[in-house]
C-alpha cells in the first residue's frame, strides 16, 4: 500500500509559506516522493469575491461553512488520488481546516462544524503533523510585505504589524491540539527557517536527520508569560536495546489528554531516525508494562510560547527533580542574551550538557 502522509503548512500572514511549498516540492520530489499541494482555500474564496471582513453574519456563516466544506473536499479527493500512486506520497495543505477557527468565535466555529458533521478534533486528527511558520510581524518586521499576497488584508504599518502578531497566536492556539505540532521560528537568516521545515517533515518521513541540539538553559521565571499554552506532562521511558530510546508521554491541557508512542533510534554518531505516533489510552496501559525498571516516570509542568518570532519550552520539574526549571529555546542550538523573553533569568546555559537529558535525568538513583 501506497504510504501518505498529509500534513499542514502554515502560520500568520507573511510567514514565509510560498517560499518553503517551492522548496518542499524540489527536496522530496528529487527523494523520490510525489508531492501534493492543496491550495489556500480563503485565497481561491477571496478571488472568487468572498468577504471576509463583512459585516453580513448570514454571508459571513455561510462563506466559512463553505471553506471548511471546500477544504474537507480538496483534501479527500487528493487523498484518492494519492492512494492510486506507486511513489511514497506527501500531501501539503497551504493551511488546513482548523485555520478557518482562528478567524470568529468558538461559538460559530462549533455551529459550523456540527453543520458540516464534523468536529475539532475530527478535523486535527486528518494530519500526520501541523507546521507553523511564525509571521515575519513578529520578531522579523523589517521582512513583512504584502508583495507575496496582494489578498493579505494586515498593512504593513504599526496597526497591520499588531493584527497580523495577533492572528499568528490565533492560528498558534487552533492547532495547539495536534500531537505533532511544530513551531518554526523567524531567523535572521530565512534560509535557516525554510531548511527547518524540510528537516522536520524529514522527521515525520522516518528519514535520517543530523543530531542537533537545541538551546537549554536552567533559568528562573520572574514575570508572568503572556498567551502562554500551559500542560501537565508525564513521561515514561520503556524498556529497549542499545541505541534505542523509546517514552510515551502523556500530555494534558484544557481537559484535553494526547499520548505520543517516540521513538529514537542512533544509526551513527552524527544521525538519528525518530518517529511518533498517537496512541489510545488502552494501548497506554497495556505498554507502561514494558516501562524501564532502571528509570523513574518524569512528571512535569509545560508552558509553550513565542516571544519575538523565537518558539519557547519552559518545563517546571515535580518528579525526579522538583522545581527544576529548564527553558529550550525550539530549531535553534543557541540564543543571543538579548533574544531571551524580559520575564526569564538565565542561571547556566546546559545546552548539550547529557546530565540534562530527560533520559538520564529519569535514572534512578542507587539506594
Amino acid at each position: 500500500m501506497t504510504e501518505i502522509k498529509k500534513i499542514v503548512l502554515t502560520g500568520g500572514p507573511c510567514a514565509g509559506k510560498t517560499t518553503a511549498l517551492v522548496k518542499i516540492i524540489e527536496h522530496f520530489s528529487s527523494l523520490g516522493f510525489k508531492v501534493f499541494t492543496i491550495p489556500e482555500v480563503p485565497t481561491m474564496f477571496t478571488q472568487a469575491g468572498m468577504d471576509y471582513l463583512t459585516k453580513n453574519k448570514d454571508f459571513f456563516y455561510e462563506g466559512e461553512k463553505a471553506t471548511l466544506e471546500e477544504q474537507i473536499g480538496l483534501e479527500n479527493k487528493f487523498y484518492r488520488m494519492a492512494q492510486t500512486c506507486k511513489e511514497p506520497v506527501i500531501i501539503v495543505c497551504d493551511r488546513g481546516t482548523m485555520d478557518i477557527s482562528a478567524y470568529m468565535s468558538p461559538e460559530m466555529w462549533d455551529s459550523i462544524t456540527k453543520a458540516v458533521g464534523t468536529s475539532t478534533s475530527e478535523l486535527r486528527s486528518r494530519y500526520d503533523a501541523v507546521f507553523h511558520l511564525v509571521s515575519a510581524a513578529d520578531g522579523a518586521e523589517q521582512y513583512y510585505t504584502l508583495s507575496t499576497n496582494a489578498q493579505r488584508l494586515e498593512k504593513p504599518d504599526a496597526q497591520g504589524l499588531a493584527i497580523a502578531r495577533d492572528l499568528d497566536k490565533k492560528v498558534i492556539n487552533a492547532w495547539s491540539g495536534h500531537p505533532h505540532h511544530r513551531i518554526i521560528n523567524n531567523h535572521d537568516d530565512f534560509n535557516k527557517k525554510i531548511q527547518r521545515v524540510i528537516y522536520e517533515i524529514s522527521a515525520v518521513l522516518g528519514l535520517p536527520q543530523p543530531i542537533e541540539n537545541e538551546g537549554k538553559y536552567l533559568v528562573e521565571l520572574t514575570g508572568e508569560i503572556p498567551d502562554c499554552i500551559e500542560s501537565e506532562i508525564t513521561q515514561t521511558y520503556l524498556s529497549a536495546g542499545p541505541g534505542v530510546e523509546v517514552r510515551l508521554r502523556r500530555r494534558t491541557w484544557n481537559g484535553k489528554t494526547v499520548i505520543i508512542h517516540h521513538t529514537r533510534t542512533r544509526i551513527s554518531a552524527t544521525e538519528q531516525i525518530e518517529t511518533e505516533r498517537p496512541i489510545s489510552n488502552n494501548l497506554y496501559r497495556s505498554l507502561m508494562k514494558q516501562a524501564d525498571p532502571y528509570r523513574t516516570t518524569i512528571r512535569k509542568n509545560r508552558k509553550s510560547f513565542v516571544w519575538k518570532g523565537q518558539s519557547f519550552e519552559l518545563d517546571t520539574y515535580k518528579e525526579p527533580c522538583r522545581d527544576l526549571q529548564i527553558l529550550e529555546c525550539k530549531g535553534v542550538p543557541s540564543l543571543p542574551e538579548d533574544k531571551f523573553p524580559p520575564f526569564i533569568h538565565v542561571v547556566k546555559d546546559i545546552t548539550g550538557n547529557k546530565d540534562y537529558y530527560n533520559y538520564n535525568m529519569a535514572l534512578k538513583k542507587p539506594v
